[in-house]
């Protein structure tokens, strides 16, 4: 088989901002893989929180053996960026071969729109009333949040937004007394759901806690080997295929977390159609689905997926799978 990897960068449509820094663009890698007769496709976000850059990324793709499979590919890099970009070109390619679509070749139903949120990005509670105002046709926001400040920016957004449902994402920038605080406000505001509030290192804090919302581990939920850390800290579980590396593993952690009682909800790192296509056969009945990466891009990959009132919709084989 033959790899090619190469970076690519997608500018976003308008400055993009979380707890940990503000950004202008998508910078991904796009990794092909050929066998001579047909090439498949896949795409990841390397992502510095998890000691990943373009580089490291780049050099753990280039290491691999000339010929490998994607079972033996679980075995050969670990879960994350590089290891998902592989094993969704991987699944692109056996389509590609089998004349079949991936949900096919995974044994699932054929998929649909899912509704998916939106994200708001952090910002003053005046800019980010703002946003929920010119968003609020969309029925379900995500808010980007994670200060010690932040009641009057869940105001702003409830305001600027009345009638959406909303999901708060605190990228781990709370600590257990702001949560502890902000908790009942979540619920009068109508709050969903709440997203990773506490770092994943300090998040035994919250067993024992209240959680009058649901809590949705994303930092500290990478791969079925994260699941035993997570009892009575959690309710959902937020599956990224950058942080699973690939759909094989994604797939199987899904089955896992719903065994074990879990709600799903299916995120994505800021990328393309390409990053989310492979994604959008894990939305299908998830609690929450959170793709909303090309909506956030200036520009995207041809044949991009649609968003529509019904949601994102399953890719076209053009595009991927």
């Amino acid at each position: 088989m033959q790899v090619e990897v190469s970076r690519d960068v997608f500018r976003l449509a308008q400055v993009f901002t979380i707890s940990r820094g503000s950004r202008t663009e998508a910078k991904v890698l796009t990794v092909r893989i050929s066998d001579g007769n047909h090439q498949g496709w896949g795409e990841c976000v390397p992502y510095a929180r998890y000691d990943e850059t373009l580089e490291s990324v780049e050099a753990e793709i280039a290491g691999l053996p000339a010929e490998f499979t994607r079972q033996s590919l679980m075995d050969l890099l670990p879960a994350g960026a590089a290891r998902n970009a592989v094993d969704c070109a991987l699944w692109d390619l056996e389509c590609k071969r089998a004349g079949k679509r991936a949900w096919e070749l995974a044994g699932l139903p054929v998929p649909g729109p899912e509704i998916t949120a939106y994200t708001l990005s952090l910002d003053t509670p005046e800019a980010m009333q703002a946003q929920a105002a010119a968003n609020a046709y969309r029925p379900l926001l995500k808010i980007k949040l994670g200060t010690p400040d932040d009641m009057p920016r869940l105001e702003a957004v409830r305001a600027g937004a009345p009638k959406s449902k909303i999901i708060v994402d605190a990228n781990e920038g709370w600590s257990a007394e702001v949560y502890a605080d902000l908790a009942p406000h979540l619920v009068r505001l109508g709050v969903e759901l709440v997203e990773q509030p506490l770092p994943a290192g300090e998040d035994d804090a919250l067993i024992g806690m209240d959680r009058p919302v649901p809590v949705c581990a994303d930092e500290s939920c990478h791969d079925r080997a994260s699941l035993p850390a997570l009892k009575g800290k959690y309710d959902v579980v937020n599956i990224k295929l950058d942080k699973t590396g690939g759909l094989t593993e994604a797939l199987a952690l899904r089955e896992a977390a719903l065994a074990e009682g879990y709600k799903i909800m299916v995120g994505c790192m800021v990328g393309s159609s390409l990053a989310m296509a492979p994604a959008t056969l894990l939305a299908q009945g998830a609690m929450v689905t959170d793709l909303d990466g090309p909506l956030l891009l200036a520009e995207d990959r041809d044949n991009p997926l649609i968003f529509d009132d019904a949601g994102v919709h399953p890719p076209v084989a053009t595009l991927w799978g």
